[in-house]
């Protein structure tokens, strides 16, 4: 099982200066700022820390230092919350990372949340970035699209708990507790805004911090949130952070202005705001997701793509 603490608030973004490597959109003068900031955080909620230098804490309680054999530490990454500060008001700084270290130091003294008690009720599918994660936890977690695992989850708290032997943790099957994941998700209500661009549309759905999840349902997304029943040309679908999903429907050539307007999106979002999952858009039809664009050192339209336009341009 693994922790992570979800409480969020959006980043406006950070245009003072080249980002740090570890810590963007965060300017390394920011970055240097909020390492102080939480160090003394820490120090407040009687938690030794030190900064490993490259963008994480390594944490023990106060109380443990003298056991023995030593208190395992913690590690705390710091890049989310580089992105909750990034772009507010210095003088808001002290209270975020303050109400940041509350979470983490509840965390680590009561430890984590109960397994559930009704896995049938209570987890709930979730995407999860294979790069934010430890060699350990990939070894079974199917993925979903390249680069992002489904995995059974609960929320309690802010906190999220994500179970990756699940027969192990739950006494299920990965098949066991996927169904109940999937049907739980699909219970979830969203919330949908929308961005226009050049007589295009681009759904925005949010509401909880399994919107972005929400992708392994698209048909429920569909049906019950944008009121479409099987889209003749498929639709554009991207999941940028864990608490947002972009959805384009498609139905002519005005695809091509708002996949412009979806890589936009998206790259924004995920390179800002915290819970990063995927910079990439993708085309979801009958065969399933594949790419809209070719590979990052490729740029271009996907050979998929293509062929869509071509068969829009004919049925025009």
């Amino acid at each position: 099982m693994i922790i992570h603490d979800d409480s969020t608030e959006r980043a406006a973004g950070n245009e003072s200066g080249p980002a740090h490597p570890s810590l963007a959109p965060l300017s390394r003068a920011e970055a240097a700022h909020l390492v102080r900031l939480s160090l003394e955080a820490a120090a407040d909620h009687a938690l030794l820390a030190r900064y490993d230098g490259g963008g994480a804490l390594s944490l023990r309680l106060r109380s443990e230092v003298t056991e023995s054999p030593p208190a395992e530490h913690f590690e705390a990454g710091l890049s989310n919350l580089a992105r909750i500060v990034a772009g507010q008001r210095p003088d808001h700084w002290p209270r975020l990372v303050g109400e940041h270290f509350d979470r983490l130091a509840h965390t680590l003294r009561q430890g984590p949340p109960p397994r559930p008690a009704d896995p049938s009720r209570e987890l709930f599918q979730r995407l999860a970035a294979k790069d934010s994660l430890e060699p350990r936890m990939l070894c079974s977690a199917p993925e979903f699209v390249p680069g992002l695992l489904s995995v059974p989850a609960t929320a309690t708290d802010g906190t999220i708990a994500m179970y990756f032997d699940p027969l192990a943790d739950l006494g299920l099957t990965w098949a066991e507790a996927e169904s109940h994941g999937l049907r739980n998700l699909r219970s979830l209500t969203d919330t949908v805004a929308y961005a226009e661009y050049e007589g295009t549309q681009v759904a925005m759905i949010s509401g909880s911090d399994f919107a972005a999840s929400r992708a392994l349902v698209l048909d429920t997304v569909l049906r019950e949130s944008l009121h479409v029943e099987n889209p003749q040309y498929g639709v554009l679908a991207a999941m940028p952070v864990r608490d947002l999903l972009l959805v384009h429907v498609i139905t002519d050539l005005s695809v091509l202005p708002a996949l412009g307007m979806m890589l936009n999106l998206a790259g924004r979002s995920h390179a800002i705001e915290p819970g990063p999952l995927s910079p990439w858009v993708y085309l979801v039809a009958a065969d399933g997701w594949q790419l809209a664009t070719r590979a990052a050192d490729d740029p271009g339209l996907s050979p998929r793509f293509v062929a869509l336009m071509h068969q829009l341009d004919e049925a025009s």
